[in-house]
């Protein structure tokens, strides 16, 4: 083995050493508020609000819990937090499969120039400024008192991304199965439906999941549309109202206990699915 070998042999060794380091520190870096807010959840609220360094409770309150649960309405909450994040994914499941599959099978003018303006809007965020008129738009046409609004409006953040993604995969796919599918007499969107849409299953995984959760995480949209009917009040919202719910404190140990309740089914979803989100992933970025 010459000089040159054992040089390029100890930098290789040493790269990953650091590679391996910094990523350790970026997952402990993300991984701490999540362990801060899980740890806090068994606090006392005295403990919570002096503070200190250390992340674990002097003793476990497990009552937090069940003052979070009853206070919070959380079996309402739930289910609304449930019906908005299953019809966002679903929603979402059609309109990107069909946008990915119309981008990338049919010829039609200003093709490119419309999926341009797609992926400008993956860097674009105009949720914050267009909340008004949309929550005017629904109250003039009366659906501000269902979360079919909610969940429409919700549909549409993130398009572009999983787009982006679904047009990725699609190209790998050989036109040729269309053309076989043609010549037995299958339509445009029968090839979709029939042949496309099941070959779509790891990327519609990662859209799946990833809708599912930003549907789930919806904060400040749900806020607004929810302020006059509490019935329709998703767990996000139902959580942050918690930490009103102390008496003349914030009753911050209350509101980590519900914020540990709502991420578990997040957690449980992604545990079940997680192969299937990284091979869609991989899959929509790399053969795009």
């Amino acid at each position: 083995m010459n000089r040159s070998h054992v040089i390029y042999s100890k930098g290789t060794k040493t790269a990953r050493i650091f590679i391996f380091l910094l990523l350790l520190i970026i997952a402990a870096i993300m991984v701490y508020p999540v362990v801060y807010i899980v740890l806090g959840s068994f606090k006392e609220n005295m403990e919570l609000l002096q503070g200190g360094a250390n992340p674990i409770p002097t003793h476990f309150v497990f009552q937090n819990y069940v003052q979070a649960w009853k206070q919070a309405n959380f079996a309402v909450y739930t289910q609304n937090s449930v019906l908005i994040a299953l019809g966002v994914m679903v929603l979402t499941l059609f309109c990107t499969s069909m946008a990915g599959y119309v981008f990338d099978r049919k010829k039609f003018r200003g093709k490119e120039f419309v999926y341009n303006l797609f992926i400008a809007f993956m860097f674009v965020n105009v949720g914050s400024i267009a909340l008004r008129p949309m929550f005017e738009l629904a109250v003039k046409v009366h659906m501000n008192q269902s979360l079919v609004s909610i969940i429409l409006i919700a549909t549409g953040t993130g398009q572009a991304m999983y787009i982006f993604l679904v047009r990725g995969f699609m190209s790998s796919i050989p036109k040729e199965v269309d053309e076989a599918a043609k010549i037995d007499g299958c339509s445009f969107f029968g090839i979709y439906w029939h042949i496309v849409f099941p070959m779509l299953k790891p990327i519609l995984a990662t859209v799946a999941l990833l809708s599912f959760r930003g549907g789930w995480s919806e904060y400040i949209m749900p806020l607004v549309f929810t302020m006059s009917n509490d019935a329709l009040r998703p767990l996000t919202v139902g959580v942050v109202m918690l930490k009103n719910s102390g008496n003349g404190a914030a009753a911050w140990n209350i509101m980590f206990a519900g914020a540990t309740i709502s991420i578990i089914p997040i957690i449980i979803v992604y545990t079940f699915t997680s192969k299937h989100f990284m091979e869609g992933m991989t899959s929509g970025a790399v053969k795009g």
